[in-house]
């Protein structure tokens, strides 16, 4: 897709889920290979993107759900932004629960993977805005 073609403000939507255990206190983060739009991206929170037939949230559930197996509660957004590697990206961050810690790598995942919140920047080879590091260190408070 030719994005100069567009005026400002158009961007491919996409929904990510920092999928949170209570019990467990650890967050849900999935493992891709060859990611066709973002070269560098290896571990990532579950998600997707939208379609225009439902709610966003539905979606949202949907795709952690297809990619993981597991079911969520609603969600609540945390944070928007756009990627330094991709502008036209523009990916809203959602926190979600499960009680479930029987998640398994589906889809565009090839592996999935509970970790510490404070552990996310041993993983991620994406940038994360300082504001979703600072939600995950509470997490942990």
């Amino acid at each position: 897709m030719d994005w100069n073609k567009f005026d400002k403000g158009v961007f491919l939507v996409n929904c990510l889920g920092i999928v949170y255990n209570p019990e467990t206190k650890k967050i849900l983060i999935g493992r891709r290979e060859n990611d066709p739009h973002i070269e560098k991206l290896t571990w990532c929170f579950p998600g997707g993107r939208p379609g225009y037939e439902e709610d966003i949230e539905y979606y949202l559930k949907t795709e952690i759900e297809r990619k993981t197996g597991l079911r969520t509660g609603d969600g609540k957004i945390i944070f928007a932004k756009t990627y330094p590697e991709k502008r036209e990206f523009l990916s809203i961050y959602y926190f979600v629960t499960s009680n479930s810690s029987e998640a398994e790598a589906k889809e565009k995942f090839v592996e999935v993977k509970w970790i510490k919140p404070s552990e996310v920047t041993k993983y991620f080879t994406t940038s994360l805005h300082p504001k979703v590091l600072e939600f995950l260190k509470d997490l942990e408070r």
